[in-house]
C-alpha cells in the first residue's frame, strides 16, 4: 500500500514539474491573433441605442492577421445581388447601391497594445477611402483559441461596432 501511495505521489510531482512551466506561459494577444478568422456576427449600435446588422443576420467575411503585422478584412452581405449585365463595370444604380452598402474591404498593417488589449490598424487601402488616414482602433473584448471579439468604438459613422469571428481551421 505504501509503495502505491509513493508511486502516485511521485507521478503527480513529476507531472506538476513538467506541466507547470507550460501552464504559466500564456500566449500574447499578438501570438493568439495570427491566423484566419471568419465573421459570425456584425452589430452596429447608434448613439440613440438602436442596433442593426449591416451585413445581415449571417454575414460573410474573413479577417487575416499575419505574424509580420499585416492584415486584410472583407465583409459581405450574403444576399448581394447578381449583376444583370454580367459585367462588373456595367451595374444598374440599384445594383451599385446594394453592393456598395453590403460590402466592405480594407487591408494594411496592425500593432497590438497588450496592456490596452487593443489593435491599432493602419489602412493602406479600403473600399471606403474616407477611412484612409483615420484612427482605426479595435478593442479586444475576448480572444480564445477559437473566437475573437472586438469593438470599433470610433467608426466613421459615429457608431460603435461589435464583431465576432471564429478561427478558420
Amino acid at each position: 500500500m505504501r509503495a502505491a501511495v509513493l508511486a502516485v505521489f511521485s507521478f503527480t510531482a513529476t507531472a506538476v514539474a513538467i506541466l507547470q512551466p507550460a501552464l504559466g506561459q500564456q500566449k500574447t494577444i499578438k501570438e493568439q491573433i495570427v491566423g484566419t478568422w471568419t465573421v459570425t456576427s456584425f452589430e452596429r449600435t447608434y448613439p440613440d441605442g438602436k442596433k442593426d446588422h449591416e451585413f445581415g443576420a449571417t454575414p460573410k467575411g474573413v479577417n487575416t492577421f499575419d505574424a509580420n503585422g499585416h492584415f486584410t478584412l472583407i465583409l459581405l452581405r450574403p444576399d448581394l445581388p447578381r449583376v444583370a449585365s454580367n459585367n462588373r463595370t456595367k451595374l444598374t444604380p440599384e445594383e451599385s447601391q446594394a453592393i456598395a452598402t453590403g460590402s466592405a474591404a480594407y487591408y494594411g498593417t496592425y500593432t497590438v497594445n497588450e496592456q490596452e488589449k487593443s489593435l491599432d490598424l493602419k489602412l493602406n487601402g479600403s473600399t471606403y477611402t474616407n477611412q484612409l488616414g483615420q484612427p482605426a482602433k479595435r478593442i479586444i473584448t475576448l480572444i480564445t483559441a477559437d473566437e475573437l471579439r472586438y469593438r470599433n468604438p470610433t467608426s466613421s459613422s459615429g457608431t460603435t461596432i461589435e464583431v465576432v469571428w471564429k478561427r478558420e481551421k
